[in-house]
């Protein structure tokens, strides 16, 4: 038995069956680049789902995070530390906002981004008590808590997880007129992803966003913004908002905001919104610990410079020439997508996602599958012109095309 075998064997004998990962065992990376177990190399196209926009091992953010574990990792929130008013401001500087809520996970910060909705609508829009409803789309992914769950459309995320939470109400992502007819007087928030990631990166039609934000302000209504996947220069800005002009009223963050080192999210909004809670009523012990606030800080001063935001349109729009071309061979049937971020539907009679995924580990390279048909590229940000081109060209060869 390999090494790799071995290791997957024992993992599926002890860890709870809740993922399906490809059969690859990694023991180092670099940039772009993972080695498995036994020494063979991949390309990664997927990034962690955006947690490794920065690349694996970046020395600049593991040079903070070194520097950091020298100092002092962890307070609690019972203490203050000499990180946290900076990450707090500078982070509030980066999303043109006030404050800041710390947290750790992306599911975690979108938990708290319902909270602070509903108590935003009870102490400031006037709602009656446990009245409030929050506006969610179809085909949404915000991660797997109870809570989240019960507004999911994913029978897999949802079954047998039940009772779920009540308060949330779905509508047809894309759909201004359902988003319209949806909005009441209770109505506390509308929460989207600016291009659903785990649907199989669906990025919505020309002035959705813009539509639901003239909505929201018209029925003093929050906007709120899943960036999770999306932001930090995933789609070639800062935010994926921007591309249609749109500030929502909240930012729900995490992923690349930890560098691929540690866990790291918030919720992101105005005084008069985040300004609602009182000590006591919400809280994280890691949540803007140290650590975190060291590595988050560093992200935010290499995203200041526009350096990634640049670099993911440029390559961005080199991918998606070469994709565009996919679908006139037949094996392809769409590609979506948004900077360096795409989602590309395979033709039945190639296979599925999975196997399409499970072929080009073979040729080295690593991709995952999203429902069935579909396989997601988000490479690292740091991607180097060539090694994009090899693993584009290596999926095509897949193909066929």
């Amino acid at each position: 038995m390999t090494a790799s075998a071995d290791l997957i064997a024992t993992a599926d004998a002890h860890c709870a069956p809740t993922y399906d990962p490809l059969p690859v065992v990694v023991a180092t990376a670099d940039g772009a680049w993972l080695t498995d177990v036994e020494g063979r190399r991949y390309l990664d196209l997927l990034a962690g789902y955006s947690a490794l926009n920065f690349g694996h091992r970046n020395r600049r953010l593991l040079d903070a995070a070194r520097a950091q574990l020298e100092r002092v990792t962890l307070t609690s929130r019972a203490f203050l530390h000499d990180r946290f008013a900076a990450f707090c401001a500078e982070l509030a500087e980066l999303c043109g906002m006030e404050m800041v809520l710390p947290v750790n996970t992306g599911v975690e910060a979108v938990e708290s981004a319902v909270k602070t909705a509903r108590k935003w609508g009870y102490r400031v829009k006037g709602v009656p008590a446990e009245m409030a409803k929050i506006v969610v789309a179809s085909g949404n992914f915000h991660g797997r808590t109870t809570t989240v769950i019960s507004f999911s459309t994913d029978p897999e995320a949802r079954a047998d997880f039940g009772p779920y939470t009540p308060g949330f109400q779905i509508v047809p992502y894309g759909d201004l007129t359902a988003m319209r007819a949806a909005l009441t007087e209770n109505t506390v928030a509308v929460l989207l992803e600016p291009i659903q990631g785990e649907s199989g990166v669906i990025v919505p039609p020309e002035g959705y966003l813009p539509g639901v934000r003239k909505l929201t302000r018209e029925r003093n209504v929050l906007f709120v913004a899943d960036e999770i996947q999306s932001g930090l220069g995933r789609t070639g800005r800062t935010f994926a908002c921007e591309h249609e002009g749109v500030v929502p009223d909240m930012y729900v963050l995490g992923k690349a905001l930890g560098g691929g080192i540690v866990p790291v999210s918030a919720v992101v909004s105005s005084a008069a919104v985040l300004g609602v809670f009182r000590p006591g009523e919400h809280g994280s012990t890691f949540g803007g610990n140290p650590l975190a606030c060291a590595v988050a800080l560093e992200v935010i001063a290499m995203l200041r410079t526009g350096e990634f935001q640049a670099r993911a349109a440029e390559l961005g729009a080199r991918m998606h020439r070469t994709l565009a071309a996919l679908p006139a061979t037949g094996t392809v049937t769409a590609v979506r997508g948004r900077g360096l971020w795409a989602g590309v539907d395979i033709a039945p009679k190639i296979g599925t996602g999975r196997q399409v995924a499970e072929r080009l580990m073979g040729r080295g390279v690593l991709v995952k599958e999203s429902h069935g048909a579909t396989i997601r590229l988000s490479p690292p940000l740091v991607i180097g012109e060539a090694d994009l081109d090899r693993g584009l060209q290596q999926l095509a060869d897949e193909l066929g095309a």
